[in-house]
């Protein structure tokens, strides 16, 4: 039996359903997902497992028109994944006209498409009708010339296998790269980051989404218990204002924050987890390369 094993990425504007894709295919939650949008900020990879094959998933940020360092610096991310991965995953949702943004990204995707197969998915599918789904991929055939297209819906597990056999089937013969079991090969505090960044970014008013970043300060056994990690971590903003909306009345919106990432960060460590979450004010940090190499970008 032959075995592959290589790269994929998915590509979209933000919010495109790219991140929940990666998690329904991995079967696990490694890229965070928000209704946020731009919430991916790290090309953060999932690894699905197979008898035949080891598909890598590297998860980039969305593609925009960067106003920002910071947004410069995301789109950097995403050309140099596609340049090395071996097969990408165009996204669109059902739900949405083609616009101009997936126009300029199938127009960066171009310059790509002559060496790497680029599939087109409509995402999403669970959203609308039979006949929308149809008259979507039709569009989407107009904007690029593709290795193939396919409809998906992750919460729906409609054609997610589908999906997952088209990519496999483009990846080079190999043998495995990631150890069996390995689902991500993130470090876990850049995880741990995430899951408490995207605690903080539910429900937060609108003006906030790019301006949150965390950092894990430390991550220590729990002094006398074997069976906790005492995880330190600060929440950055950009003004005092807003560090009045992330802790919210008495400080009860952070204490909503810290239970909720909690949570998720004892899953992914499969221990208990007591979580010390501070928010400082660290002004324009999107705009400060200083800050930015800081935070981590």
């Amino acid at each position: 039996m032959t075995h592959r094993s290589g790269f994929a990425c998915f590509v979209g504007r933000p919010n495109a359903g790219k991140s929940t894709l990666t998690n329904a295919l991995v079967g696990s939650k490694v890229a965070i997902t928000s209704s946020k949008p731009q919430t991916t900020r790290h090309a953060i990879r999932g690894i699905v497992h197979r008898e035949d094959a080891q598909l890598v998933i590297v998860d980039t940020p969305g593609l925009h028109r960067p106003r920002t360092l910071l947004g410069q610096r995301l789109n950097d991310i995403v050309h140099s994944t596609w340049s090395e991965v071996d097969v990408v995953g165009f996204c669109v949702p059902a739900n949405e006209k083609i616009g101009p943004g997936d126009r300029f990204i199938a127009a960066e995707l171009r310059k790509i498409a002559k060496r790497t197969p680029v599939i087109g998915i409509v995402t999403k599918t669970d959203l609308v009708g039979r006949q929308q789904v149809a008259d979507q991929l039709l569009a989407l055939q107009e904007v690029l010339d593709f290795a193939d297209l396919i409809p998906v819906s992750a919460p729906a597990d409609f054609q997610v296998k589908d999906l997952e056999d088209l990519l496999v089937a483009r990846l080079p013969e190999g043998p495995q790269l990631y150890p069996d079991g390995d689902l991500t090969d993130e470090p876990e505090q850049t995880l741990v980051a995430e899951l408490i960044r995207e605690a903080a970014l539910e429900g937060v008013r609108d003006e906030l989404p790019h301006s949150i970043a965390v950092t894990v300060e430390e991550m220590l056994p729990h002094e006398g218990r074997d069976d906790m990690v005492d995880v330190h971590a600060f929440l950055y903003v950009e003004r005092p204002s807003q560090k009045g909306i992330i802790l919210g009345h008495k400080g009860e919106r952070l204490r909503t924050v810290g239970s909720e990432a909690r949570r998720h960060i004892e899953a992914l460590l499969g221990t208990k987890v007591y979580l010390d979450l501070h928010v400082k004010v660290a002004k324009d940090w999107q705009r400060d390369p200083k800050q930015l190499r800081r935070l981590g970008f």
